[in-house]
């Protein structure tokens, strides 16, 4: 099969062209580096001709309310850039609980976004993953200083990209769900306690100090940003990765 990646040059759509690659599909990656815009529309029907299925890494240039336009315009002019050159099967990567978190502006836009795909033109599938390690540390990041970090103790299912970009890979080459599927990890962790595990593991002496109200992930009530029953739960543990 040949499929077109778009946002695939970043992290997780990289890992989706490696990994339809491996299984020995034709996996283009597309993104405003190769000469694709999604706002604009520019070079999206060169990259969707003879395409038997698109995969959506996206991500918006910004986390606030505006990036709710941004997924108005982008995936308008990808859904419709679809169905001309006869894609016949969408899929869109987004992210665990954005139907259960109302409190955050990108997973407001991301409900907007899943929404163009049930309604749109082109038989489809909705991957939502949990948050990927390699973004981890970042997260972290966002809540600390030099002497102390703080957390809410919210509930995390992480995974590893390579193993949600399988997942994302054999959906693709699938028959549309004409729904959602979950990606996670097969831990629950919370996040104060990520943060313990990924400081001790890098030689980082700083504290973690559990804080409920700390960063937007605070804003989770109770399993939100854990899969539901169905999911696809990958093997990958977050602890082995870190040592590997």
């Amino acid at each position: 099969m040949k499929f077109a990646v778009l946002g695939g040059t970043g992290l997780i759509g990289s890992e989706i062209v490696t990994a339809l690659t491996a299984a020995g599909h034709e996996a283009l990656p597309h993104a405003r580096s190769t000469g694709v815009d999604l706002l604009t529309g520019e070079g999206l029907a060169q990259a969707l001709g003879g395409a038997d299925a698109v995969i959506d890494a996206t991500q918006s240039p910004t986390t606030d309310d505006a990036s709710a336009d941004f997924f108005r315009a982008a995936t308008g002019n990808l859904l419709t850039a679809a169905e001309d050159a006869g894609v016949r099967h969408a899929v869109l990567l987004s992210i665990v609980g954005v139907d259960r978190v109302p409190d955050l502006g990108y997973y407001r836009a991301k409900v907007v976004q899943e929404e163009l795909y049930r309604t749109g033109p082109v038989p489809f599938s909705i991957v939502r993953a949990t948050q990927f390690f390699e973004y981890l540390a970042e997260i972290i990041s966002w809540t600390g200083d030099r002497n102390t970090v703080r957390l809410p103790p919210t509930l995390l299912q992480p995974v590893a990209a390579a193993d949600a970009a399988r997942a994302v890979a054999d959906i693709a080459a699938g028959a549309p769900l004409h729904g959602i599927r979950d990606v996670a990890g097969p831990d629950v962790i919370a996040l104060d306690d990520i943060g313990r595990t990924t400081l001790a593991a890098r030689g980082d002496d700083r504290t973690v100090t559990t804080d409920a109200t700390a960063g937007p992930f605070a804003l989770a009530p109770d399993h939100a940003l854990t899969a539901r029953d169905g999911a696809l739960i990958c093997p990958t543990r977050y602890g082995d990765w870190l040592t590997t």
